[in-house]
């Protein structure tokens, strides 16, 4: 891996033991889209457990993170690798463009409630946990799952992909395609109707290129 790559990737782990971890990392990258586009929680205070729930899986999967960063090993060999100066500025960008778009897209919503910190904070104050509107703010207007186009940028937009680098980029891609059939499940099943119709004008994860059903009715409206 080359010096000059904005996210060096870091070592994988001898053995078969490698692949594992890779898909582990995944999970300390991604929180549910329950977590973006709002909460499952009751209006009820909630049990210890409960409130500390996500903030608990937070920390335990960012040190997981930490220690992959820690003991990954290089697994040799390059796919390829843009010399050209412009092909490799417009590489850069897509790639902050990547984490700016995640960051973004958890403020747009509730960055300490995805965190788990509003849980904690609600909770030591005695005060009941209130589950997160549903809303389309930004980029939520153009696919349904910003952050994850987000962390694709970022995994993906580099000069120097190597093959350690592309097993963490596919390991973590086939992650989230899995969990979003998982986690529109459990949208569809929180607010019904409501991201039934979000999910028939919004895509995925790609926008439209032409006007679609959101954007016609909002010209309408």
């Amino acid at each position: 891996m080359q010096a000059s790559e904005p996210w060096e990737m870091p070592r994988i782990v001898k053995g078969s033991r490698g692949a594992a971890a890779s898909q582990t990392s995944s999970k300390s990258l991604i929180q549910r889209s329950t977590e973006t586009v709002g909460g499952s929680r009751s209006l009820r205070p909630q049990p210890r457990s409960s409130a500390l729930e996500r903030s608990t899986y937070v920390l335990f999967s960012s040190v997981a993170l930490i220690l992959l960063f820690r003991f990954w090993q290089p697994l040799g060999g390059s796919i390829w690798n843009v010399t050209d100066p412009i092909g490799r500025t417009v590489l850069y960008a897509l790639f902050a463009f990547g984490f700016a778009l995640v960051l973004v897209s958890t403020f747009l919503i509730n960055h300490f409630d995805l965190f788990g910190l509003r849980q904690v904070w609600l909770y030591f104050r005695g005060r009941p946990y209130t589950r997160l509107e549903f809303g389309t703010p930004g980029p939520y207007r153009l696919v349904r799952h910003p952050l994850y186009v987000g962390w694709f940028f970022a995994f993906w937009a580099t000069p120097s992909m190597t093959f350690a680098h592309l097993l963490f980029a596919i390991a973590t891609t086939a992650y989230i395609l899995i969990a979003i059939q998982f986690e529109e499940r459990d949208l569809v099943r929180e607010f019904g109707g409501t991201y039934e119709d979000y999910r028939r004008r919004v895509p995925m994860l790609v926008p439209r290129l032409t006007p679609g059903v959101e954007a016609q009715r909002l010209k309408g409206s």
